[in-house]
C-alpha cells in the first residue's frame, strides 16, 4: 500500500499481513492472533534462523519465510499491514521504514527507546495517512478489564490508590537482548514489563503529573535492571503504585484497587499467556481467556468481602479492532500511539528519580 493508497480497505477484502519477527513475541502471541482474526491473513514472517522457520513451516504452512525487513519492505503492494516483534532496539527504525512505505503498522511495546522517538513516529503516520498502533496486550487482560469496569462503573466510588505488579522470580539472568546493559537494547524489566504497568495506570486514570521511582539490579550476575517500584500522582488525584520484579519469590497481588467506598483485589496471571505459550489459540474450539473459581477476585470490604468472577481476557480484540480502524472509515486503532509516547514519558521519568533520588514533574 503506497501513500497514496486509501487507509481503509473494504471489510470484504482479506488484509495481508507481514511479520517481522519469530521469537517468543512473534511466534506465541501475535502469529497465533493474527491468524485467527477474520479479516487477517499472516502472509509473510521474517526470520532467518532456520530453528524458527522450521517452526513457522509446522504452525503455518501457508505463510512464506522472508530472510530481512528489507526483503519485506522492498514490495508494499503485497502488503496490507506489517506488524514488528522484533527485539526493541529495532522497533522505531523498522517502523519509521514501515511508515515510510505506506504501511499500516503495528508496533510490539515499547514503540521506541524514547518518547521523541515515539512521538516522531506518531508524526510519520500522520503524515502518511498510514494507521500506527501499538500492541499494548495487557489492557486486555481479564483482571484489567474487570478493574476498569468496576473503577467506570463506580462500583468503588472514588478511586484513591491503584497498585499494580508484574513480579516473577528468576534469580538467574537468562541469555539474550533483554539481559544486555547497552541502553540502545531498550531492555530490561522496566521498559518490558513496566510499559504494560504505566500503560494500564495511564488508561484507567489518566495524565500523570509526578513520578518516583526507584529501579535496581538485584540479581547476581545481572547488568540491567531486573527490579522497580513506581509511584505516579495523576492529575485526577489517584496515585499508582507499580511493581515489576524478576527477584520475587513470593509474589504479590496482581491488582490492588481501593476507593472510598470499596476495594477490588486479585491474585495470578491472566491465563490468556500460559495458554498461547502451550499452542492453543482462540478458535472457538475451547472457552477463552477465563480465570479459575480459585483465581477470582474479592469485591468489597474486610466487612463484606465478595467472591468476583473475572472477566474473560481478550487478546483477540486487539487484531480485531485493528480489522476495524482498516477496513471501517473513521474507526481509530485500538490502541492510540500516542497513548506510547506519554508511557515512555513516565518512564523516562522514573529513570531520572532514580537516578537522582528525587520526584520527577512531567509537563
Amino acid at each position: 500500500m503506497n501513500p497514496q493508497t486509501p487507509a481503509h480497505r473494504p471489510p470484504d477484502r482479506t488484509l495481508r499481513v507481514g511479520l517481522i519477527g519469530y521469537g517468543l513475541a512473534g511466534s506465541a502471541f501475535h502469529a497465533p492472533l493474527i491468524a485467527t482474526t477474520p479479516g487477517l491473513r499472516l502472509d509473510a514472517v521474517v526470520t532467518a534462523n532456520p530453528e524458527r522457520r522450521e517452526q513457522l513451516r509446522r504452525e503455518h504452512p501457508d505463510a512464506r519465510a522472508v530472510d530481512t525487513p528489507e526483503q519485506l519492505l522492498a514490495d508494499p503492494d503485497a502488503l496490507d499491514l506489517v506488524v514488528i516483534a522484533s527485539p526493541n532496539r529495532t522497533h522505531a527504525p523498522l517502523a519509521r521504514a514501515a511508515l515510510q512505505a505506506g504501511l499500516a503498522t503495528v508496533v510490539d511495546k515499547p514503540l521506541a527507546a524514547t518518547a521523541a522517538q515515539a512521538l516522531e513516529l506518531c508524526r510519520l503516520a500522520e503524515a502518511r495517512g498510514a494507521l500506527l498502533s501499538v500492541f499494548q496486550n495487557r489492557r486486555w487482560d481479564g483482571d484489567f478489564l474487570t478493574a476498569s469496569r468496576l473503577v467506570r462503573g463506580g462500583a468503588l466510588g472514588r478511586v484513591h490508590r491503584f497498585e499494580s505488579r508484574f513480579e516473577r522470580f528468576r534469580p538467574k539472568p537468562k541469555p539474550g537482548w533483554r539481559e544486555l546493559a547497552d541502553p540502545a537494547e531498550v531492555g530490561g524489566t522496566l521498559y518490558d514489563l513496566g510499559s504494560h504497568l504505566v500503560d494500564q495506570a495511564l488508561t484507567l486514570f489518566g495524565p500523570v503529573e509526578t513520578v518516583y521511582a526507584e529501579i535496581d539490579v538485584r540479581r547476581d550476575g545481572a547488568v540491567v535492571d531486573d527490579d522497580a517500584f513506581l509511584a505516579l500522582t495523576h492529575a485526577s488525584g489517584t496515585r499508582s503504585h507499580l511493581w515489576t520484579s524478576a527477584i520475587t519469590p513470593l509474589i504479590g497481588p496482581r491488582l490492588r484497587v481501593l476507593g472510598d467506598t470499596a476495594g477490588y483485589v486479585k491474585h495470578g496471571m491472566d491465563p490468556q499467556e500460559a495458554d498461547l505459550r502451550a499452542g492453543r489459540r482462540p478458535d472457538g474450539s475451547h472457552p477463552w481467556g477465563a480465570d479459575r473459581p480459585e483465581q477470582y477476585g474479592t469485591l468489597g470490604s474486610d466487612e463484606s468481602p465478595i467472591p468476583l468472577p473475572t472477566d474473560p481476557g481478550d487478546y483477540p480484540a486487539f487484531y480485531v479492532g485493528i480489522v476495524a480502524a482498516l477496513t471501517v472509515p473513521g474507526t481509530p486503532p485500538p490502541v492510540d500511539p500516542r497513548d506510547a509516547v506519554a508511557t515512555l514519558a513516565v518512564l523516562e521519568a522514573a529513570r531520572t528519580s532514580a537516578a537522582t533520588g528525587t520526584t520527577v514533574r512531567l509537563g
